[in-house]
C-alpha cells in the first residue's frame, strides 16, 4: 500500500511540475482581515468510469468544469486512474 501511495504521489508531483503549479507559503498578517485567495488541489483516484462520472457530476453541481481537471493519469494499479483539479478559493 505504501508503494502505491508513493507512486501516486510521484505521478501527482510530476503533473504539478509540468503545470508550473506551486503554492506560496501562507504568512497572513494579523492586522489584515480581508479575504485572500488560497490554492487548493483535489485528487480523484478510482476506475476511469468512477473518476469521469465524478468529474461530470461536479460540473453539473457547478463546482468545476470538466476541462479544469487534468487528463486521466494511470496509477500503478491496473484499471485505476487519477485526475487533479487545482483552483483558488477565498479564505478569511
Amino acid at each position: 500500500m505504501a508503494q502505491q501511495t508513493k507512486f501516486a504521489q510521484s505521478q501527482l508531483t510530476q503533473f504539478l511540475r509540468s503545470q508550473g503549479d506551486s503554492i506560496p507559503p501562507a504568512n497572513p498578517s494579523p492586522e489584515d482581515s480581508s479575504p485572500r485567495r488560497e490554492r487548493i488541489k483535489h485528487l480523484l483516484i478510482g476506475s476511469p468510469k468512477a473518476v469521469t462520472r465524478t468529474i461530470h457530476l461536479l460540473q453539473v453541481l457547478g463546482y468545476a468544469n470538466v476541462g479544469d481537471w487534468s487528463p486521466l493519469l494511470p496509477t500503478e494499479n491496473s484499471n485505476e486512474v487519477m485526475s487533479i483539479l487545482s483552483r483558488q478559493i477565498l479564505t478569511p
